[in-house]
Order: structure tokens, then sequence, then C-alpha cells
């Protein structure tokens, strides 16, 4: 039986960053579900589907094969088994995933593909609804949050570092926004599942919650 550890939290926690080490540590496939909904949203771009054309998003999307795989150590995005890492990270991309992304039947689509992934194989997987919906069965279940102050200075030194200019106060209030959106949000909304541990990183460094992640799995 595959072994699966769900992450959950707000915008800015630190999920990605941590998930990644703790796949990388244990040996697990770390889903990244954001790249599945980009290698959909190609898929319908191949397709002629324009993002507004929300009925031929639903009717096409069921066609689309996406999983995650490791070749030669590198995580790779398959769509209908072919690596498209390379064709995923730009701008038109970027805004087909997000219009697709809150179709319900692209959801639909992309749960039942993670699922599958998750059952097939020991994965590490993040995001907003993983431990309430995705993954409602995985053994250890983390929701991971920090405070909006503490999200957003790290937010503002990541930005910084890549040399551009930006307004600490703006970021945070951001975060909040965005915070409320997800929480309030229809469709799978985010919250903490009834069994997942709270770890507050606002105090603890990234190997910090890497450890206390590894010691829930020892447990």
């Amino acid at each position: 039986m595959s072994y699966n550890i769900a992450i959950d939290g707000p915008a800015g926690a630190g999920k990605s960053t941590i998930a990644k080490k703790i796949a990388k540590q244990l040996q697990f496939i770390y889903v990244d579900t954001g790249a599945m909904y980009r290698a959909m949203a190609l898929f319908l771009i191949r397709k002629g589907i324009r993002p507004e054309e929300t009925e031929k998003i639903s009717a096409t999307c069921e066609e689309a094969d996406i999983t995650i795989a490791y070749e030669n150590g590198e995580q790779v995005v398959l769509l209908n088994g072919e690596n498209v890492n390379g064709l995923i990270r730009t701008e038109e991309v970027g805004n087909m995933a997000s219009a697709s992304s809150v179709n319900g039947d692209v959801r639909k689509k992309l749960v039942k593909l993670q699922q599958e992934l998750a059952r097939k194989a020991d994965v590490v997987m993040d995001g907003r609804d993983i431990g309430t919906c995705v993954l409602p069965d995985a053994q250890v279940k983390v929701y991971l949050t920090a405070g909006s102050a503490v999200r957003a200075q790290r937010r503002y030194q990541e930005l910084m570092a890549k040399g551009e200019q930006c307004d600490l106060a703006k970021i945070e209030q951001d975060i909040i926004e965005r915070d409320h959106r997800d929480m309030t949000r229809e469709i799978s909304p985010l919250r903490q599942a009834e069994d997942a541990v709270l770890i507050d990183s606002s105090e603890m460094g990234i190997d910090d919650v890497v450890d206390a992640v590894i010691r829930l799995c020892e447990r």
C-alpha cells in the first residue's frame, strides 16, 4: 500500500519548499499539483480552446491524461505520455491555467488523476484541499501556516533577492485577501482537516518544519 503525506495551508506558508524537501529525504514523489493544472492548460491551448470557452473546456478536459514521474532523478510532468516540463511555464499557459482551474470539470478530472497517482506511489502533495478533498485517507496530514506578516516578509525577501521592487504592506494586504478568497470559495475551500496536525512555522526554519513532519511519519 502506498504512503501519502498531505500538506495544506495558506499562500506563502512554504508548503512547496517543505514538500519538496520531505519528498527528497523520504524518496517519495513530490506531486506538483500546479504543474498538473498547467499541463491541462497546455492541452486545451493545443486543442484551440480559448480561456472563456467554458463548455468546450469541460467537454475536452476528459481527453487529457496527466501524471508525474521521475526520469534520471528529475521530476517530469507527462501529458498523454509526452514530457512537457519545458512548455508549461509560459505566460499563455499560466493565463489558461488560471482560467481553467476554476472549472469544476477540470478540477474533478485532475483530482481523479492525482488520486490515481497517490494510489500507485508514495507521494507528498501540497495545496489548499489535499487533506480534506484530494487525499482524505492520507496517513499524515499537516496544516502549515504562519502569521500574515511573517509570510509577507518572506515573500518580500524573495522578490528583493530577484531584484524586483516591492511594497511590504501591499504584499501583506494581498496575502490577507488571498486567504479570505481561499477560505470562502465555494469549491474545496481552504480549511484544516480534522485529523491534520497544525504547524505554525512563524518561528521555525525550513529544516525544523521538515524534521517535524518526518517525525510525524515515523510515529
